[in-house]
């Protein structure tokens, strides 16, 4: 009977499937918080992109609807619709504002989201 509790065979097996879910869900959330990251930083550079086109090129970015096309385009990461973007002229020049719901791939908790949003204003 002593003896059975002196070996030790098999004590990293149980010690992996101890920690191997908390393990995965840290790696799981670091890449997620990093596709975050990515859409906010992609969201952000197609608002001022689209703020300084409007500003500067109006034979590309002339009018509201190809300055919100012209920013969904130039999102890096992802495709959000053109509707995402809204464009008015306050008297800081040209502002372009997007919101944009993100939904994370989540296994266990169900489909959380979070709502990004960006604005860029660029003087004519």
């Amino acid at each position: 009977m002593i003896r059975s509790f002196l070996d030790t065979r098999g004590t990293a097996a149980i010690e992996f499937a101890m920690t191997m879910p908390v393990f995965f869900m840290i790696i799981f959330g670091i890449i997620e918080g990093g596709i975050l990251l990515w859409a906010q930083v992609g969201l952000q550079h197609g608002v001022e992109m689209a703020a300084r086109c409007a500003s500067v090129n109006t034979a590309v970015c002339g009018s509201a609807s190809t300055t919100q096309t012209f920013a969904a385009q130039q999102t890096n990461g992802f495709n959000p619709p053109a509707s995402t973007f809204t464009v008015s002229t306050p008297a800081c020049g040209t502002l372009v504002a997007a919101s944009y719901k993100y939904t994370f791939v989540s296994f266990y908790f169900g489909k959380p989201s979070v709502t990004l949003t960006a604005r860029s204003c660029f003087p004519k």
